[in-house]
């Protein structure tokens, strides 16, 4: 079994001439058990923090919006304001145009470059990322290009997950390989894993000064049964078969026998009554 062997090597950055079409080797993917996570998204549990600016009539923009759940749902917050979700994949975009129909949502989907995206300056009044940050090789050069197509005294709003400081219980050793493992994959392309706490430093540096931004931070949390099994589920099922499994193969980090240890321990702790996992959650608001 091999696992967490230490490569730490960035690979270069992707041309991003080149991102229009693909995402930077999301390392997720957009496999079925990815999907599953993102459909569960909404307003209540993904973006309390930018609920209250959300107004009748505005404009919003969701770059890297995935399936579309969450976009869906913030556009029932602005209507009937224009809502714009932009992903780099075109599959998954046609997902997010089903559900946005279904729901009888007015929301536009396009594909697009969140270094070069399709809209003039000052064009939205609000600008909205979640977990996207950290799947990128230049997160700052990102803001800077959301703050951009933001109007001016609009907002820019960003939600990213922080690995390392994920906790759990009970201490299976495969949860804590895995969260190893997570962090080796992730340097291996060059993205942050824990892109959470980094929030406030990154969107300084993309220019918004101190008083332009408001951090906080909130969490997920699985301690029931049926949240144990969906969370542990998912990520057994991303252990063998997502895009993660396939950048762990590719980068020489771990192998088939290693990931199955991984994926058997996250069904152990998903089956313990004990079982309780929370995920950490950087946010910030910037003032454009």
């Amino acid at each position: 079994m091999m696992v967490g062997t230490g490569y730490d090597q960035a690979m270069s950055a992707p041309n991003r001439s080149d991102l229009s079409l693909e995402s930077e080797s999301y390392t997720h993917g957009h496999h079925e058990s990815v999907l599953r996570s993102h459909r569960a998204r909404t307003v209540a549990n993904s973006a309390q923090y930018l609920e209250s600016h959300l107004s009748e009539g505005a404009s919003l923009l969701d770059v890297g919006c995935g399936p579309g759940t969450l976009t869906v749902d913030l556009a029932r917050r602005v209507a009937p304001g224009r809502v714009v979700g932009v992903d780099a994949s075109q599959d998954v975009l046609e997902s997010a145009r089903e559900y946005a129909l279904a729901e009888g949502a007015a929301v536009e989907f396009a594909q697009a470059n969140v270094y070069e995206l399709p809209f003039a300056d000052d064009t939205f009044d609000v600008v909205h990322v979640h977990q996207l940050l950290q799947h990128l090789s230049d997160p700052v050069a990102a803001i800077r290009e959301l703050r951009r197509v933001a109007k001016p005294a609009g907002i820019v709003a960003a939600r990213e997950a922080d690995y390392a400081a994920m906790t759990w219980f009970p201490d299976f050793d495969g949860l804590t390989e895995w969260n190893i493992l997570y962090h080796e994959v992730t340097a291996a392309h060059g993205f942050e894993a824990d892109a959470g706490r980094r929030l406030l430093a990154w969107f300084e540096e993309a220019g918004f000064a101190v008083d332009e931004l408001t951090a906080s931070a909130s969490t997920w949390c699985y301690a029931t049964a049926e949240s144990r099994d969906w969370w542990g589920g998912l990520w057994a099922q991303r252990c063998l078969e997502s895009n993660f499994a396939v950048q762990a193969r590719e980068a020489g980090l771990a192998d088939d026998v290693a990931l199955e240890a991984l994926a058997h321990d996250w069904h152990r702790w998903a089956a313990d009554p004990r079982g309780w996992f929370s995920v950490l959650h950087g946010e910030i608001l910037g003032r454009a």
